[in-house]
Formats: structure tokens, sequence, C-alpha cells
């Protein structure tokens, strides 16, 4: 599909670990920043005093695209999982342009018919991640790859709100033109990001001996690999759906969370904010490639969930009180929800499949729980718009983080409880002497 550079392959196949991660890192990290141009932008605007159905027009349009984008992940679990690796380039830039015609229709029509065109939005962006991802996993330095692509989570998309918000304001482009504007101006680099991902090598033979070889996955091995560890992954699930709602929230409604603290007369803030999360992240779940036994960083890993629980939960007791300001609020409650949020789009689930010698692809798990991630921010902000319209974003967002921040800390522990009880050496250690090999 793209033309093939011999030098470049064989330069990236010879390039040393520090060459190779930030080559192939910050690719994959531009490649969905891309994406993210065709999903995020809408969310700059206000569309105020406008409404559909009875439900505020901004929460119908984050509500449609999250149910496309939910309904997208479940496809994704089997179609994500089943995708060759020749496949990549054309499914990618298939959904993308999927995505730019249902941006244009969103902009020429009418407010019902802008619902419809939000829902379908979402449904080919849904796999953006998982197409990418797959260019990634499998490494011995997996880590530090999916922490440079997930930093997207938190800076592109505020980078392209502030964009948007930048479009509206100082170049008068209208709230509906607004999206497929931005998105358009990152065309010519997913092009770019796409040609270079094609030439990453394959993982090394010592990649998979460390992470295991990763391989497209049937219906059958799918159902007996969830079945091997279903109250294990259930809690994962769990986990993660509660960091999926939080973080939707705060990131969907982000320009009425800063506004309504005072904070919203800037459009950079969007971006501004996010820088030191981004970087603290970025160091923090990178180290973790020099922890090499898989099981250990496994209960890392839940220690870090737990860690970003308390670091929310605190963060937010403390804003409420009036112990910090509500810029540092919203810098630490954020790093919280994201330390715990990047880890699973990635990185514990590539440990989990390496700690147990399992086969198979990250995507599989990735999109089940995303899936159910999202069908529970659709629901939250059904329950919002319908149950709680008398509390501002910032009430309403502050309460979420109390609540989940508890719910985390607790289903972690059972989780790491469960995959303890699973490990080979707790099994082993309950064996008798007669029973053991």
């Amino acid at each position: 599909m793209f033309p093939s550079s011999p030098a470049l392959r064989r330069y990236l196949s010879k390039a040393g670990p520090v060459s190779f991660v930030l080559i192939a890192g910050l690719v994959a990290f531009a490649a969905y920043a891309c994406v993210y141009a065709f999903r995020k932008p809408f969310t700059a605007a206000s569309f105020s005093g406008l409404e559909v159905w009875g439900i505020q027009y901004k929460i119908a349009l984050v509500i449609a695209q999250v149910a496309g984008y939910a309904l997208s992940k479940f496809f994704g679990i089997r179609f994500i999982s089943t995708l060759g690796a020749e496949h990549r380039a054309r499914t990618l830039l298939t959904l993308i342009g999927f995505a730019a015609l249902t941006l244009t229709g969103f902009a020429c029509s009418s407010l019902h018919w802008g619902v419809f065109w939000m829902f379908l939005n979402g449904i080919p962006l849904g796999m953006g991640w998982g197409v990418i991802f797959g260019y990634l996993e499998g490494r011995r330095f997996t880590e530090a790859l999916a922490a440079l692509l997930c930093i997207n989570f938190i800076v592109s998309s505020g980078f392209v709100k502030s964009l948007g918000k930048w479009l509206i304001l100082e170049h008068h482009i209208s709230e509906h033109w607004m999206p497929i504007f931005t998105g358009m101006m990152f065309l010519p680099f997913l092009l770019i990001c796409v040609w270079l991902l094609e030439h990453l090598p394959a993982p090394t033979e010592a990649d998979q001996a460390l992470r295991n070889k990763r391989e497209a996955m049937t219906a059958a091995q799918r159902k007996a690999l969830f079945g091997r560890y279903a109250p294990g992954l259930l809690l994962l699930t769990a986990i993660y759906l509660l960091l999926t709602v939080v973080r939707d929230v705060r990131d969907n409604f982000a320009v009425e969370i800063w506004a309504e603290l005072g904070l919203g007369s800037s459009a950079a803030i969007l971006t501004t904010a996010e820088l030191p999360i981004a970087v603290l992240i970025l160091l923090g779940i990178g180290a973790l490639i020099l922890v090499k036994n898989n099981f250990k960083a496994l209960w890392i890993n839940h220690a870090i969930f737990i860690g970003g629980a308390l670091l929310l939960l605190t963060s937010t007791y403390c804003f409420q009180i009036g112990w910090i300001t509500p810029f540092w609020w919203m810098m630490l409650s954020g790093t919280g929800i994201f330390i715990a949020y990047i880890l699973f789009n990635g990185v514990i689930f590539d440990r989990l499949l390496a700690a147990f010698k399992e086969q198979g692809n990250v995507g599989f798990l990735m999109y089940f729980a995303d899936a159910i991630g999202y069908l529970g921010s659709v629901a939250v902000l059904l329950w919002r718009n319908f149950g709680y319209m008398e509390l501002s974003w910032v009430q309403f967002f502050s309460t979420l983080c109390l609540y989940s921040a508890v719910m985390i800390i607790v289903l972690s522990i059972i989780s790491w409880r469960y995959f303890r009880r699973k490990s080979p050496q707790t099994q082993r250690r309950r064996l008798s002497p007669r029973q053991l090999p």
C-alpha cells in the first residue's frame, strides 16, 4: 500500500534500544494524536442553549459518540484480536476516512442528525488504538512504547481541544464546522506516521522470549483465555470501568469544569495544565521496563492502581475543604486518574499474558475492558442528565472522584490477591511435597 524504504527498514532493525523506543514510541504517539484530531475537538465547543429530546446538546453529542465508541469496542473484541499485521495500515486509513465523512455530515446537518453523525463518528475511531498498539505490543520495551502512545489521552486531547477553541475564537469557525477543520489539519501527518509504522521490525526472538509471541486469536482461543482468568479479568474490568467514567467526564467536559473553577478564559490551559501530568506519567510508567520479572511488574501495576486512587481521593478531599487551589486539584486528580488509566491501555494486559505465558494478543483483553468501560460512561452521563442536573460539573466530577477512588482501592486489593493465588509460585507452595513435580 505504501512505498517501502529498505534503508529505513535496515536502520530500524539495527537501532539500539533507546533509539528504537524513541522512534517507534514517538511515531505511534503522533499517529494516535492524529486519530484524536477526528474525535475530541467537538468537546471544545459549548453549544450553549441547544437541546435535543430534552437533553443538553453537548451532552447528547458526547453520549452519542461514546455509545458509538462502546459499540466499536464490542466489534473490536473480535476484529482487533484477528487483525493481521499486513492489514493494519489500510485498516487505519479506512477508519479515519470514514470518521472524516461523519464529521462532514455533522457540519452540514440539523441538530438531530448531528447526534446521529456523532454516533457514527465513534464507531471507526474506537478501533484506532488497537490497530496502532498492534505495532508495539509483545516487545521488551512495551511499557515505554505504551507510555509514549498513551500520553495522548492527556496531551493530545487537550491539544486538539485547544486548537478547536482557537479556531472558534480567532478564526470564527462555527462550532459545527470546527471539528472537521481540526481533523483535516492532521491528515498529512497521519499518512507520514502510518508509513513509518509500516517500517517497524517485528518483535525479535529476544522479545518473544520475555513477552511471549503475539498472534491473532480464534473465538475458541478467546473463550478459553477468558475462562482461565475470568474472576481476575472481571475485577480488572470493573477497575477500568470506574477509571473510564471519571476520565471521560474530566476529558469531555474539561471546558465546563475549568470555566466553573474560574480558569476557563484561556484556550491554552486545556493543554498546558496537562503537560506536567504527561511528563510524570511517562517517566513513571516508562521505568517499568527496568522490571524484568513479569509477575513482579504485575504486582507493581496493582500498587500503582492503589496509589493513583489514593492521590485522587486525597486531592479531591483537600480541594473540597479548601486546602489546595482548583488548579492543583485538577493537576493532582488528573495524575491519579491517568497513571492508572494508562496502565490498562497496553501495559498490564501485556504483562499478564507474559507472566502466565499465554499467547494471543492484548487487543482482545483491552477491547473487552474498553467495551464495558464506555458503556458505563454512557450510563453515567444519562444518569447525570436526567437525575442530577442541579449539580454543577465541578460538584458532579468531585463526587465521582471520591466514590470511584474508594471502589478502585478495594477492587485492586481483591484483584491482586486473585492473581497472586493463580501465580505458579503460590500454586507450588500450596502443593504437598508428594504433589510437586
